[in-house]
């Protein structure tokens, strides 16, 4: 369940909420800007104890979509999906085809303004059925023609992120021997650590599924009880799991040097970024760091360049958090502030294209 997290102030464009006529599932799509283009992100299929705190999540996460895709260069605007469970509802196949054919309708009311993706609970297969009512989806299964699967560019983005955090808070981005802890193993989590143990990384890591023990066992990972991860010492903490882990008490539990992972919204609140520069810790802003799927995504989608061209692409993501790191500290700005600072600027130069 994802942490209860403020709204952010709402300037977006258009959102949508619906009761999906099919699946009677509380639905939204939020669309928070096209000033670079048709806006790109996933559809998250998610427990929330309220359907406010969905539309909340969709509110936060399209507004994180916009600085990703500035960020990362592309011409694609900000957008997000989210169909809500109540706790304890699970869907079997019916019911899940139902509610992502629901979606599907959704997303071509926008007309094209939106594309959505796989995200969180849902998966290429899923996107394949909301091909069924719509054109403004990526990331198909491979086998039917699609890019498939974007958590391992995801975490190539991420993997590439942490040599050049490492390089910034040791002075070397050598894997081989630093003491990382990853919170939450999913795709791109899981992936991440099956690179790092075979780099030579001492990996601790934990996960709220107790069925990922044994798999972090066979790599070689120390496994810690869920929330306790935030008190081991290390170089670097990996988020890799829901929003919201970075509130005031983690923070100041935390005894790494840096913090560096895929999740979405890591930090509880804005000033959280402050509060880690205030001991010490370097942060590498999420939509940086996580970059790699939707830029496989939407270079796939429209046919720039060959699959590995585009993986070296996502492996351009630790040059730009190296910039991003050299402006904060030639600015006296945390890394946050100036990573919103160079999406702002695409942003602006679109918007002041369009008068």
């Amino acid at each position: 369940m994802t942490h209860t997290l403020p709204l952010p102030e709402f300037t977006h464009e258009r959102v949508e909420v619906i009761t999906g006529p099919r699946s009677g599932l509380f639905l939204t799509v939020a669309l928070h800007s096209s000033a670079l283009g048709s806006a790109l992100g996933g559809a998250r299929l998610w427990t929330y104890p309220h359907w406010s705190d969905a539309l909340g999540d969709a509110l936060r996460l399209s507004a994180a979509m916009t600085l990703k895709n500035a960020a990362a260069g592309l011409d694609a605007g900000g957008g997000k999906s989210v169909i809500r469970l109540e706790p304890g509802q699970t869907l079997d196949a019916d019911q899940r085809r139902a509610a992502f054919l629901d979606l599907g309708d959704a997303v071509q009311s926008l007309g094209g303004l939106y594309r959505t993706a796989e995200d969180v609970g849902s998966t290429a297969e899923d996107m394949l059925t909301v091909s069924e009512r719509t054109d403004h989806v990526v990331g198909l299964p491979d086998a039917a023609g699609g890019a498939g699967e974007p958590a391992g560019p995801t975490s190539l983005g991420v993997y590439e992120s942490l040599r050049a955090t490492l390089e910034r808070v040791t002075g070397s981005s050598q894997i081989a021997g630093t003491r990382i802890t990853i919170s939450g193993l999913g795709q791109v989590g899981s992936r991440l650590a099956q690179r790092l143990c075979a780099e030579g990384a001492i990996l601790t890591v934990t996960d709220v599924n107790p069925a990922k023990k044994e798999s972090a066992t066979r790599l070689g990972a120390t496994w810690v009880t869920p929330g306790t991860e935030r008190h081991v010492p290390g170089e670097v903490f990996v988020p890799a799991g829901v929003g919201g882990v970075l509130d005031d008490e983690t923070i100041d539990a935390l005894a790494v040097k840096a913090v560096c992972g895929p999740a979405n919204n890591p930090l509880a609140e804005r000033s959280g970024a402050d509060r880690l520069a205030a001991r010490g810790i370097l942060y590498a802003p999420d939509f940086v760091v996580n970059a790699g799927g939707v830029i496989y995504l939407d270079l796939e989608a429209k046919h720039h360049g060959t699959r590995e061209e585009i993986m070296q692409r996502v492996s351009g993501i630790g040059d730009t958090l190296r910039r991003i790191f050299d402006d904060a500290e030639a600015s006296g700005t945390s890394p946050l502030v100036a990573a919103e600072r160079l999406a702002a600027e695409r942003l602006d130069a679109a918007r002041g294209a369009r008068v």
